[in-house]
């Protein structure tokens, strides 16, 4: 079988690390002229560990993972109103948890592929042809690559998703807000964060930082913001949203990179009333993007490229290998959906009102027994997906 994946993010590099250890011949294209650095920290836990896990990578990804103490959130002018005890919450999920920044997860998977795997950057996919029994693929400098399969694994904004099942606006779900991140450097601020995930405290708009160990720091900033449409210039757009801001944010502002060095998106999620079409398949964000108010993106997008790939190297049909993949996935991103659009309002308050309940409930939820119940308030329902695929596959084979 020969699979081509559209996208060389986590999603992708961990769908091909998976189908080529079943001996898949795999390409990735990737749009990009080279690996992005451009990303935020993200806590990693959940089927996506499970997954790593099972593809005997987690000592690499603990390798580059952070240690943090505590989430805090602080007013303007630095004092702590309030927090989340990491430890605590680690201990919440098992102890199985990892903060680490996106670009350093992507890193590792594909510094761990195998040799087999061809990984093209600077490779646009501009045409796909469904063959029936095989798909037809064209790319920017014209090359035309025929495979059994094609996955779409290349985002929110998935280029495959609209070529094959239409434009975007018929699945994606605007949330309301708008986020970034950058990296910069200041030696005061870096010192006051620590070993802290340093928060503002603030209605409608709130920036983050968290250091790294080459000694910069790590911003990350959201705000509500009623018009989906992203701004040419993301930094100018950061100023104006931010400007008001205390703490450390106006020094942040100051030291903000180039545009070009900035993440910038809407938070958004993408609802689609099916996956697959003929031989293409979506995987990820391209599907079932559950935004950052979830948290668990990358997790679940690394689950689900493995959920593909052992449906396709179980399954001799890739029609049912496919349908199989859906079944077994959907219910599990529904439900994180339903979490994040529920928690919209906690995440970032619009009113002071709001500002003191979320102030209230996190120092309650330190209250000891109380771990779990934060934990499920915050990510949803625990899922053994990928474990339970481990253990149908010891079953079956005895």
């Amino acid at each position: 079988m020969r699979v081509a994946i559209c996208g060389a993010g986590i999603t992708g590099l961990a769908l091909a690390h998976r189908l080529a250890a079943r001996d898949v011949e795999v390409v990735v294209l990737e749009r990009a002229p080279g690996p992005r650095d451009q990303g935020y920290m993200i806590d990693f836990f959940g089927p996506g560990y499970d997954a790593v896990e099972e593809m005997g990578l987690l000592p690499q990804v603990k390798d580059v993972a952070y240690q943090v103490d505590e989430a805090s959130l602080l007013d303007e002018h630095g004092r702590r109103r309030a927090g989340i005890d990491y430890v605590r919450f680690a201990k919440s999920v098992g102890g199985r948890l990892c903060s680490i920044m996106r670009p350093d997860l992507e890193r590792v998977l594909r510094s761990e592929l195998p040799s087999t795997v061809d990984v093209r950057f600077g490779a646009r996919v501009t045409d796909v042809e469904d063959l029936g029994d095989r798909v037809r693929i064209t790319v920017v400098d014209g090359e035309v690559i025929e495979a059994d399969l094609l996955v779409g694994a290349d985002g929110i904004h998935s280029t495959v998703r609209r070529l094959v099942f239409g434009d975007e606006r018929r699945f994606l779900r605007y949330l309301g807000f708008h986020t970034a991140a950058f990296v910069f450097e200041d030696a005061t601020i870096r010192e006051e964060v620590g070993e802290r995930f340093c928060l503002t405290d603030t209605i409608g708009a709130q920036m983050g930082f968290y250091g790294l160990r080459d000694g910069r720091l790590a911003a990350f900033a959201v705000h509500r913001a009623t018009d989906p449409a992203l701004p040419s210039d993301p930094r100018a757009a950061l100023r104006a949203a931010y400007g008001s801001l205390g703490w450390a944010v106006p020094r942040a502002l100051e030291l903000c990179p180039p545009p070009g060095e900035v993440y910038y998106d809407q938070v958004a999620q993408i609802d689609m009333p099916s996956w697959s079409r003929g031989r293409v398949v979506l995987v990820g964000d391209a599907c079932y993007a559950v935004s950052l108010l979830a948290g668990q993106g990358a997790s679940l997008g690394i689950a689900g490229a493995f959920v593909l790939a052992e449906q396709l190297a179980r399954t001799s049909s890739i029609p049912a290998a496919l349908a199989e993949y859906e079944r077994l996935v959907r219910p599990v991103v529904t439900e994180k959906q339903q979490v994040a659009r529920r928690g919209a309002r906690w995440f970032l308050p619009a009113n002071r009102f709001l500002l003191q309940a979320r102030r209230v409930f996190l120092r309650v939820a330190r209250l000891p027994g109380l771990e779990r119940p934060l934990a499920a308030a915050v990510t949803g329902k625990s899922t053994a997906l990928v474990t339970n695929l481990r253990r149908g596959s010891e079953l079956r084979s005895r």
